[in-house]
């Protein structure tokens, strides 16, 4: 139909060779850093006895979302072990926390400040857009390129795809601020700095915590996807019981991941409802 084609592949690999170039020593930076955060923080947590760590989650557990949902923590994480995927358990564990906490340093200013701005706002809605309907494979290739394989590029992945859910929710629970409390704040005298942080981030609190959750359950859902680039975890065994056509070691791997979702997914509802109480 068309007497030529846009050459847009070539164009993309063309931009993402000249990043590569050009920025290679800060992609190796952050590298670094990344892999030193998932490393220590999985090496920490295997270097505890398993029932100490399973007794501190079922702890928090507890405290966030009653006895009933710690009573599912106790039976899950001890299953874990006696099928003996607890060290994948925390690989995968450290390497979600390790994204979640990136996607929260970027994504709680950005939702805020798209809050404020609205031509801000205007201009990130259509990426956001993108990022969450492009295929979570297509984040592997960059990663891969960026910053080779293994835990860092799994966490990156993770992080791109598990980023909108919170800078959308965290934007519109600013919105959803009542005026008249903005408007109570200002006749105080009180600053920006003071009305966000004391009467917005703590009405917002809720909605901002659904934005967490979501983030954290999109993390989940690449566990077995950047398995693929090496990250490992339970992904990896997920992928293995493909690979080898193992139905029961790929479902004793889903079951597990479905485990650590479930319980993080109720301390983090937990949170949310806890913080919109108090």
């Amino acid at each position: 139909m068309f007497p030529f084609r846009v050459p847009l592949d070539r164009w993309i690999s063309d931009a993402v060779d000249f990043l590569v170039r050009e920025l290679g020593a800060v992609f190796d930076g952050f590298s670094a850093f990344v892999y030193f955060m998932v490393d220590n923080l999985k090496d920490g947590m295997l270097t505890l006895h398993p029932l100490i760590l399973m007794a501190v989650i079922v702890a928090i557990t507890w405290y966030m979302a009653g006895w009933r949902n710690s009573l599912f923590a106790v039976i899950g994480l001890l299953l874990t072990e006696n099928i003996g995927l607890w060290q994948a358990f925390v690989e995968t564990l450290a390497l979600v926390l390790t994204a979640e906490i990136l996607v929260m340093v970027v994504g709680l200013p950005l939702g805020i400040y798209a809050a404020k701005n609205d031509r801000f706002d205007s201009i990130i809605r259509p990426v956001l857009d993108f990022m969450q309907t492009m295929p979570a494979f297509v984040y592997l290739i960059p990663a891969v390129m960026f910053f080779g394989l293994g835990l860092v590029p799994g966490v990156v992945a993770t992080f791109v795809f598990a980023l909108p859910p919170l800078i959308r929710l965290t934007n519109l629970g600013i919105r959803q601020v009542p005026k008249e409390l903005t408007e109570a704040a200002d006749a105080f005298g009180a600053t920006d700095m003071q009305k966000l942080f004391k009467v917005q981030v703590p009405v917002a609190k809720a909605t901002i915590m659904a934005g967490v959750n979501q983030s954290i359950m999109l993390g989940l859902s690449m566990v077995v996807i950047a398995a693929m680039i090496g990250a490992g975890g339970l992904g990896e065994d997920v992928l293995r019981g493909i690979q080898r056509l193992q139905v029961g070691q790929g479902f004793e791997a889903g079951l597990v991941v479905v485990i650590l979702a479930i319980i993080l997914d109720r301390i983090t509802a937990g949170i949310g409802a806890r913080k919109n109480n108090g």
